[in-house]
């Protein structure tokens, strides 16, 4: 499957007024991971913009140090991804949990990083771009156009960057298994 870069949505839809943003209800985690993993996948180029800049600017400042940041975080995150595919109580954390899974990757980073590295290379150039990403995904509210989107990207319509995180995190077989029995419920 060829993988399709998302287009950048417009910067006042990224950032419209107030009115398009409200806290998630806590108390409905799957709601909650639902509303976060839609906007991840349809704001995913502006995040990476965000990012993108975040990084530049902190990499323009340090850059060996971001470098080994950078590697020590895809490290983690790649032995993380490989060991829950290995042992079933990371694969059900993973499921159940998954902020608790990418909160665990963060630490480790952080504590590899502590000794190879500049640690506040690490909060700033890593861990506050993905920060800014998780509170505007869970604060900012869906639309119409978001949900097609997803629905698309859940299908495997569309395969995009953000998709293939995700697919690591096992946080869309919901989706596309809810979508799937749908279907056969209309086909029948």
């Amino acid at each position: 499957m060829e993988v399709q870069v998302a287009p950048l949505r417009a910067w006042d839809d990224f950032f419209p007024g107030s009115d398009r943003f409200a806290l998630p209800d806590f108390k409905d985690i799957s709601k909650w991971n639902n509303r976060v993993v839609s906007n991840l996948l349809y704001y995913q180029t502006n995040y990476l913009m965000v990012a993108a800049a975040l990084v530049s600017i902190v990499g323009f400042l340090s850059p060996l140090n971001m470098l080994i940041g950078g590697t020590v975080v895809v490290l983690v995150f790649l032995g993380f991804v490989w060991m829950s595919h290995n042992k079933d109580i990371l694969r059900k954390m993973k499921k159940q949990y998954p902020t608790t899974f990418v909160v665990a990757i963060m630490l480790s980073s952080y504590f590899l990083i502590s000794y190879l590295g500049d640690v506040m290379v690490f909060m700033f150039g890593i861990t506050l771009p993905l920060l800014l990403m998780f509170v505007h995904a869970s604060l900012r509210l869906r639309n119409i156009q978001n949900k097609l989107q997803n629905k698309m990207e859940g299908i495997g319509l569309k395969k995009t960057p953000m998709g293939f995180i995700l697919d690591a995190l096992e946080q869309q077989e919901d989706s596309i298994n809810k979508l799937a029995d749908y279907i056969s419920k209309v086909k029948e």
